[in-house]
Parts: structure tokens; C-alpha cells; sequence
């Protein structure tokens, strides 16, 4: 099926659920279909990817890749969870990596998971998936083109993301992450989406909230992706003290005893509210042959969650983490300081 094709497919499949452009979202959901109302979202994995191609921003292409061998590679892990009891799934792939609306709602129709695309840019990675464009234009041009997103849909498909991607190398903000934060402080006003931050280390952390509060964005619209604890940091303290969402989202093999720690040494900072789990899963690599190997996405069902009641969590508390943080994380809602 060429993409041409698929792109007629999918927008007959979704049709009846893409909003008008005039809807807001705000207090909804807004998933590849369209909105949805929080208490609906149910479980939720809120960082996974299904397609990924690290080729780089000049040349990450639709045509790099067949979107029927994605959606086939894809489908039996995503079923899987959804028999696992998972109901929401929080695709993080940013544009220039990826990012395929038309791929996520193939598959969100299929499967009947709620599944979340993004809008942002990546400046993680040394900025290799930052458009060479972007070094040219001011932070209110790149949040007016999220904000065309938000309201209009992602290029022709219709789909509007569900919140703001971005990312930041490690260290001190150089000045094209600190351009990417701002421009996602610009767009979290006019759209009240939340903004999930690939975010290297503690240092850029805490610049990059110090950056929102300078536009009166509160961290509490702030999701740090890939918190880790620093040693002889409390930085992860310190952030979801202010408000920010903590996610911990290296669960896998072999991780499970170290994330069960995260997750506990929160619930004795009485921080457990602020923090988000899942596993940075999946993908479909572009590239490799077959699109390579496939991490499944079910270890935080099959082995995290029963960890975390073998370390005494209360069934309460699971649910907060799995159902209603994501839900708090995700609606679409103005949270300004």
C-alpha cells in the first residue's frame, strides 16, 4: 500500500472521530481519534514508541519505511497489553524521528487502545533531529507551528497531538534547547498541552524549569522523561516539590529492582503523585532489517507491578501511578505560575 493509500484508509477508518477544528480539547484527552474525557483513560503506559528512525532530521522520511511491515510488527505487542489491561498508550516519538499519526491511528483502530501522538522538537542527540531551519527562527515561529498543530492537525492527516515533545542534552541549556523550551512555554499557553522533556541531567532539569517559570509556565505542565537519580542530588526532590512530573521510564529486564527504588524512595518523600512510570519500549527500527529487534511492551505489567507490591505499595497506590497521574498528566488544561 503506498502512502497515499494508506493515508485515504486511515482518515475513512477515524473519520468520525477527528475534531472540528475549532475544539479546544481543554479538560480532554486528546488521542490520535480525538478527544476523550481523563476518567476514560484508564491504565496507562505514558512513554513507549512503535516506529523509530534515527537517520537524522534532513532525512527522516514516510518513504524510508512500509507502513503495513510497521503496523504488522507492531500489532501482536500492542494487543498484548491491552489483554494486560492496559488501555492507554503514550507514543513519545517526536517529529524527525518517526512520528507517523496516520501509522498510530491504523493501530489505535485495530487495537482499541487510546493511543497520544506529540507535537515539538527534539534537541536531544547533539540536536541531529533539530530541522536546520530551526537555528533561523525565532521561539514564537517554532510554537506557532505546534500551535497550527494543535489546532488543525499534524501536516494532512487530521490527527492533533496529545502533548508537546521535546528534548535537551545534558549539561547547561545551549541556546537551541533553550529556544526549543521557550517555544514549548509559547505553545503550552495557547494550547494548555503538557510538555514531556527528553532531559539529559539534573542540571538541565532545573534549568529548564527555571526557563518555564520565567514564560509563568508552572511546572506542574512539565514532564521530566528519563529522571534518574543523580548521586548526591536531590533533584528529583527538588522538581516534584515544585510540581513537576517525574517520569521513570527505563522499566525492563533488568531494571525492575532499580526503578522499584525510585518509585519507593518518592512514596517516602510523599511525592507520589508527581511520578509517572513506564518502560521507553517497542520500536520498530528503521533501518534494520525486518525493522530489528522489538522490546516488547509488557514488563511493567508481568514483572513491575508485582514488584512494587512485593515492596508495599497498596493497590491504591498502584493505581495512582498507572491511571491517575497519566490522566492529571495529559488532559490538556492552562497551569501557569
Amino acid at each position: 500500500m503506498n502512502r497515499r493509500d494508506f493515508l485515504l484508509q486511515t482518515a475513512v477508518l477515524a473519520s468520525a472521530g477527528i475534531p472540528g477544528k475549532a475544539e479546544t480539547g481543554r479538560g480532554r484527552i486528546m488521542t490520535v481519534l480525538g478527544p476523550i474525557d481523563p476518567s476514560t483513560m484508564g491504565v496507562t503506559l505514558p512513554h513507549e514508541h512503535v516506529l523509530v528512525d534515527f537517520v537524522g532530521a534532513e532525512q527522516a522520511s514516510p518513504a524510508r519505511y512500509n507502513a503495513d511491515e510497521v503496523i504488522k510488527t507492531a500489532l501482536p505487542h500492542l494487543r498484548r497489553i491491552r489483554e494486560l489491561g492496559c488501555k492507554t498508550f503514550v507514543d513519545c516519538t517526536p517529529a524527525y524521528i518517526g512520528r507517523d499519526p496516520l501509522i498510530l491511528r491504523h493501530l489505535a483502530t485495530k487495537t482499541g487502545l487510546n493511543m497520544l501522538t506529540n507535537t515539538g522538537y527534539y534537541g536531544a542527540a547533539n540536536d541531529k533531529y533539530v530541522p536546520r531551519r530551526t537555528y533561523g527562527e525565532t521561539e514564537q515561529h517554532l510554537a506557532n507551528r505546534w500551535i497550527k498543530e494543535h489546532k488543525t492537525g499534524i501536516a494532512e492527516t487530521g490527527v492533533r497531538p496529545g502533548f508537546i515533545k521535546i528534548g535537551v542534552d545534558a549539561g547547561r541549556l545551549s541556546d537551541i534547547d533553550k529556544k526549543i523550551v521557550r517555544a514549548a512555554a509559547l505553545a503550552h499557553h495557547a494550547t494548555g498541552l503538557t510538555i514531556a522533556s527528553h532531559t539529559g541531567d539534573s542540571v538541565a532539569a532545573l534549568e529548564q524549569l527555571e526557563v518555564l517559570k520565567e514564560h509563568h509556565v508552572s511546572p506542574r505542565a512539565w514532564i521530566w522523561v528519563h529522571a534518574r537519580k543523580d548521586p548526591g542530588s536531590d533533584a528529583l526532590i527538588e522538581a516534584a516539590g515544585e510540581g513537576a512530573w517525574i517520569e521513570f521510564d527505563s522499566i525492563g529486564p533488568g531494571k525492575i529492582s532499580q526503578n522499584v527504588e525510585l518509585v519507593t524512595r518518592m512514596k517516602q518523600a510523599n511525592l507520589l503523585d508527581r511520578v509517572l512510570i513506564s518502560q521507553d519500549a517497542g520500536w520498530y527500527h528503521v533501518g534494520e532489517p525486518g525493522g530489528g529487534k522489538f522490546r516488547p511492551f509488557d514488563s511493567l505489567f508481568v514483572e513491575f507491578l508485582p514488584a512494587l507490591k512485593a515492596a508495599g505499595l497498596t493497590d491504591a497506590e498502584i493505581r495512582q501511578l498507572t491511571v491517575e497521574n497519566p490522566a492529571n498528566a495529559f488532559t490538556i488544561e492552562l497551569r501557569r505560575v
